[in-house]
């Protein structure tokens, strides 16, 4: 049967939230339930959470103690797999009801519910694992950043899976060393969303459909204003949707500017950003093909100038061999480039990377000075940190924030093609344009999903 939260349910269930999160304020995150065993709650049951849920399961200290899913039929196929875990439609329910049940809490739903979830986690003392981006909105880093500060306690982790592979920790190795001399700029660029359509609405199209059985539609529009259902939206597809996604650079920012920002502890905030496209997102759907480019000011004798642009291209769109700085072009699908004054590093999404120096080109590996690096399970480091058992984490909010912040401004600024627009972080708004300020830094939340203030 279909879950609608009447009003009185609603706010019965929201004092027992507000409760609970009274009471957890006081006390430091548990680690682990009695049994030594880290409980986990899966909120986004099927796709990616299927994935990032069985990863933390093969964990011999996790138990998977409740399912959350607005799909009746994805929470069924949960519970076949975790009979012994609760199970409910409303994350909301989730704290209300059972949150002594659950230390830590898994998000992997679409991109629109990740802060009102995250958050929620977080007040409620909850480790948590968070599937990429780490928000949809410029004003909710802000919020994520208030809630690292009042809870400093609490282990994150962004779904970035890619940056547990040695090439990539190899690259930030060769950067942060200063091998390949003063930095330059960056490209970024990946096929998306040309591959298929399992993801994206290539066709833009808006037909209105009945909403199926299973489907609750009020709990997976969120904080999203009440609009009708439509074909070519939920499931799936919903990245290529202006509320909900962000589209080809949003899905793939973390796994692709991750190097740079580990390399980098300089690059804190952008100054400007300048996204150009041959038409602007409209209401309802992201642009693409989209080149963007995100410019920090830099102090540092790292790098070349007082500035560091990172170019980000999506739609298959490639940098020159003369951009790169190397003697013949590069044709591959998901790569990352540093140019530096020494060199070139150019690194694919899995983490096969080349060293370009003087028109000859090295495996990355063969670097000199390079440290062993052992095997690191993404999903396992997250649980060791959270039962207290420090080891390698890639990557903590803390730096997810820096990344989603680059590839957000990317995204938004599509509704301002060709301008460039001068980003001010600590006052949430682009100095030069109002418009963009008042349009594309934050959304008015629906009653009920605002994500709640931490600290």
């Amino acid at each position: 049967m279909k879950t609608v939260l009447s009003r009185r349910h609603f706010l019965h269930t929201t004092a027992a939230a507000s409760l609970g999160l009274a009471t957890l304020g006081r006390s430091r995150a548990r680690a682990a339930s009695p049994n030594g065993k880290l409980r986990v709650l899966s909120v986004g049951v099927w796709g990616i959470g299927n994935l990032d849920r069985g990863q933390v399961a093969s964990h011999p200290e996790v138990e998977i103690a409740g399912l959350c899913d607005v799909d009746s039929n994805n929470l069924a196929q949960g519970a076949a797999q975790f009979p012994q875990a609760f199970t409910c439609r409303d994350y909301r329910e989730a704290f209300a009801k059972h949150a002594d049940k659950f230390d830590a809490v898994i998000v992997s739903v679409p991109d629109h519910s990740h802060a009102p979830i995250l958050l929620t986690a977080m007040a409620h003392n909850k480790h948590v694992y968070g599937q990429k981006p780490l928000v949809h909105q410029l004003e909710e880093l802000a919020m994520v950043e208030r809630a690292l500060k009042a809870k400093p306690q609490l282990v994150t982790q962004l779904g970035n899976q890619r940056m547990a592979n040695a090439g990539r920790r190899a690259g930030v190795e060769i950067l942060r060393q200063g091998q390949l001399g003063k930095a330059i700029e960056a490209y970024v660029w990946t096929i998306a969303p040309d591959y298929g359509d399992a993801y994206f609405n290539h066709d833009r199209v808006l037909k209105e459909a009945a909403v199926p059985a299973n489907l609750d539609w009020n709990l997976w529009l969120g904080p999203c204003q009440q609009m009708p259902f439509y074909e070519q939206l939920a499931p799936v597809k919903w990245r290529s949707w202006w509320d909900f996604g962000t589209n080809a650079l949003g899905d793939w920012g973390c796994h692709l500017l991750d190097v740079i920002f580990f390399s980098y502890d300089e690059l804190l905030s952008p100054v400007s950003v300048k996204t150009d496209c041959a038409a602007p997102s409209s209401k309802y759907f992201h642009t693409n093909p989209c080149k963007s480019t995100v410019v920090y000011q830099v102090g540092s004798d790292k790098f070349s100038t007082k500035t560091f642009p990172i170019h980000y291209y999506d739609s298959s769109q490639e940098p020159t061999a003369e951009q790169l700085r190397i003697p013949e072009p590069v044709k591959d699908r998901m790569r990352t480039a540093v140019v530096c004054e020494g060199g070139t590093m150019i690194m694919d999404c899995d983490g096969s990377m080349k060293i370009w120096r003087d028109g000859k080109a090295i495996a990355g590996m063969r670097m000199p000075g390079l440290p062993e690096f052992p095997p690191l399970n993404h999903w396992h480091a997250w649980v060791d940190n959270c039962l207290g058992k420090k080891t390698e984490l890639r990557t903590p909010f803390k730096d997810a924030v820096r990344m989603t912040e680059a590839t957000l401004l990317a995204v938004k600024a599509s509704r301002f093609p060709g301008q460039e627009l001068l980003w001010d972080k600590s006052k949430l708004a682009f100095t030069n344009s109002p418009e963009a300020t008042n349009t594309i830094v934050k959304r008015q939340y629906r009653d009920g999903f605002a994500p709640p203030p931490v600290g």
